[in-house]
């Protein structure tokens, strides 16, 4: 019998769930639908609570606001959350998004992006491994982006971060294959949604041109995005660890 995508019983942490992120909105839509219990971390907790009351079974759901940029906090908030029951998977939604010309890189600026792109990621993965946290079949998800496999003109730290989460993927996957807990990557292609077009205004028409060209299948959707994960969360991927999956419309294909 093949393994479904039933991710029923499964209690599944979502960050970057607030309601106005386009793709960390559809993931939650697209786990509670598939049976999961959902614990939505972000930064404000109305707009928590806005995903929340969206979801299947709504009631079943909870909300654990906490900002992730503030690292070391991660590892203790994931153990108390894990004191309510057990985390099957942690999908890492939360991004920080932009464009950074080299001219105006400081430290700062680096600091915004890796922290809360590379630097939470991996103390997401610190704090799933610690002891009494991790379901059967624990399984660590991280947004990446294709920026992260091949460069994008003016992203330098946007780009840099989404390649860390790449080789992150790998080292973390080796690490914890002994304690049975999975961590793969999905890296989308411009997807629509509130984001895509803020960054859409910012571009030349030409450069615009250029980009809807390197889509061979046209942009994505968030559903696109929360399909993918779904399935690198649940039984069916059960021997999948360490990967990147591109999810671009054929953009790295080219």
């Amino acid at each position: 019998m093949v393994p479904s995508l039933d991710l029923s019983g499964r209690r599944i942490l979502v960050t970057g769930a607030s309601h106005d992120s386009d793709i960390g909105r559809a993931i939650c839509v697209a786990l509670a639908g598939l049976g999961a219990t959902l614990v939505l971390a972000g930064r404000r907790e109305d707009a928590l609570q806005a995903t929340r009351a969206e979801l299947a079974r709504s009631d079943a759901h909870v909300v654990s606001p906490i900002d992730l940029a503030e690292i070391d906090a991660i590892p203790g908030w994931i153990k108390q959350i894990a004191a309510d029951g057990v985390l099957h998977g942690i999908v890492h939604a939360a991004s920080f998004q932009g464009y950074s010309v080299l001219r105006g890189i400081d430290q700062a600026a680096f600091d915004r992006y890796f922290h809360l792109n590379v630097g939470a990621a991996i103390l997401l993965g610190r704090g799933l491994r610690q002891k009494g946290v991790a379901g059967d079949g624990a399984s660590l998800v991280l947004i990446g982006s294709v920026a992260g496999l091949r460069g994008q003109k003016g992203r330098t730290l946007y780009a840099a971060s989404k390649a860390a989460l790449t080789a992150a993927t790998r080292s973390m996957a080796l690490e914890l294959a002994s304690e049975k807990i999975r961590v793969n990557c999905v890296a989308p292609a411009v997807v629509h949604g509130r984001r895509a077009e803020e960054q859409f205004a910012l571009l030349p028409a030409e450069q615009r041109a250029a980009l809807d060209a390197s889509h061979p299948m046209g942009y994505g959707a968030p559903t696109d995005v929360a399909g993918a994960v779904a399935f690198l969360l649940a039984p069916v991927s059960g021997w999948i660890t360490g990967t990147t999956l591109p999810v671009d419309g054929g953009f790295t294909a080219q």
